[in-house]
């Protein structure tokens, strides 16, 4: 289960999550780092790195 990763974070008084060690690791997730955060009131939410998140934006709509 190399490729897939399920934890728990916890939420804190001012709102803030810590991402676990294993999932920041595992995509590269650094301090300083910019995260994009999408949300869907039926399905949840859901955290793309900010790179990512432009390039597939890129390829959907490219200049």
């Amino acid at each position: 289960m190399k490729d897939k990763f399920v934890g728990i974070a916890k939420v804190g008084e001012k709102g803030q999550i810590v991402i676990p060690k294993e999932a920041r690791d595992m995509f590269g997730i650094k301090p300083g780092d910019s995260i994009v955060v999408l949300c869907d009131v039926n399905k949840g939410i859901g955290l793309l790195k900010s790179e990512v998140f432009q390039e597939t934006l890129d390829k959907i709509m490219p200049e």
